[in-house]
């Protein structure tokens, strides 16, 4: 029972997993999220009127500073050298999309990592946006794809009209 979690010892403990038998490849994982708004506070960011500076470029920065640290903050992380990371958005009228990739050659994946990012450039925009709109809320923070390893490749299924690039 409890073994069938691989973060568990045979007692039920949490355990680091051991991956130093397998082999690095590359990975890379892609993790997406939304930071919900009031149309004014999206056309504020958009026009640069929001009065602690830019918080696209601020929330980009703090995302890849996240994808960094991801191992000290999820105490089960394996600590990884993150290859790349990109942190990208789309400006809704309602809403930001936070899209994050990391990649890496290593023995385990990044997908804490992207979304470990995902998550804190979506509440550096709500920190830096929370002047003028408190209300604003973040959500649908979710891995959507994840490549390399034992596992192979996983998508989530799109919804029409819901997918962009980097």
């Amino acid at each position: 029972m409890a073994s069938e979690f691989t973060h568990l010892d045979p007692l039920g403990r949490a355990r680091m997993v051991d991956v130093t038998q397998k082999d690095p490849s590359h990975r890379r994982a892609i993790a997406r999220c939304r930071v919900y708004m009031e149309p004014a506070t999206a056309s504020k960011i958009a026009s640069g009127a929001i009065s602690k500076g830019d918080v696209l470029a601020v929330a980009r920065v703090a995302g890849i500073q996240a994808a960094k640290q991801t191992a000290n903050m999820l105490p089960l992380c394996h600590p990884l050298l993150v290859g790349s990371v990109f942190v990208n958005f789309r400006l809704e009228e309602r809403h930001v999309e936070v899209e994050t990739q990391v990649e890496t050659v290593d023995r385990t994946g990044v997908e804490m990592e992207a979304l470990h990012a995902c998550a804190i450039a979506a509440l550096t925009i709500y920190d830096m946006c929370k002047s003028v709109d408190r209300a604003m809320t973040m959500g649908d923070l979710a891995l959507w794809e994840k490549t390399g390893g034992r596992s192979g490749v996983y998508r989530r299924p799109g919804r029409d009209g819901d997918e962009f690039a980097l």
